[in-house]
């Protein structure tokens, strides 16, 4: 969910690169720890993201994810303009429609990476972007998403005005099976819903989290699938 340090951006924007009016302001606001929290969250990821691999990260926002993922090229790609000026000078920003990857060719990528970004979309813009993620991994590429979990906390799950569909660690890796993806693995509980509270200042924590069979407060959920 958007009010969370983790969130990335919902497409659900104007075509000119701007978001619903004052999304930022009451959703996305800029957290001072996302960045070490994001650190440790991409040291734990590179489990499955090569050094040298070709990473496209969908919905990237702040970049939060990109600009801490160790790999030879990373693509931050998002509807709203400020992926142009959160970019790391190494990573290659793209402002663009997530749903419309035809700035790619097919098989360009070994990973493509989103957070907090399928319950933005209907479920059309959904199978459109999940056919265009396939298409431009290379084959035994790798999908990586860190969703809100609704079996996990369903009180809080429309807390964001813009989510507009609903997936549990379940129906989310029946999704992506039925949309041709192979499922490699499937952290039910993965990190808490938000840390946007004093509990949030605690990044060194979070290392300790990751490694916890007890996940207080999870909320959030991690499906990796590959094509």
């Amino acid at each position: 969910m958007s009010d969370d340090p983790l969130a990335q951006t919902p497409h659900s924007g104007e075509p000119d690169g701007t978001y619903v009016s004052n999304y930022f302001e009451t959703r996305l606001a800029h957290n001072a720890n996302r960045t070490k929290i994001w650190q440790h969250l991409c040291n734990y990821l590179q489990r499955w993201i090569s050094t040298d691999a070709e990473v496209l990260e969908l919905g990237a926002g702040w970049c939060d994810f990109s600009n801490n993922v160790k790999a030879k090229r990373v693509v931050a790609m998002d509807l709203d303009s400020t992926v142009d000026r959160a970019a790391a000078a190494h990573v290659e920003p793209v402002v663009g429609d997530c749903t419309d990857l035809g700035k790619f060719e097919d098989g360009t990528f070994d990973v493509v990476f989103a957070s907090n970004l399928l319950e933005h979309l209907d479920r059309d813009s959904s199978n459109r972007l999940l056919a265009e993620a396939r298409r431009v991994l290379r084959p035994g590429g790798r999908l990586i998403l860190m969703q809100p979990n609704f079996r996990l906390n369903p009180g809080r799950y429309f807390d964001d005005f813009t989510h507009v569909a609903i997936f549990t660690d379940q129906s989310l890796q029946d999704y992506l099976v039925a949309e041709g993806w192979k499922i490699d693995a499937v952290k039910a509980k993965f990190m808490p819903l938000t840390l946007k509270s004093k509990g949030g200042n605690l990044t060194f924590l979070v290392p300790w989290y990751l490694r916890s069979p007890i996940k207080p407060l999870a909320g959030q959920m991690l499906v990796v699938a590959s094509r």
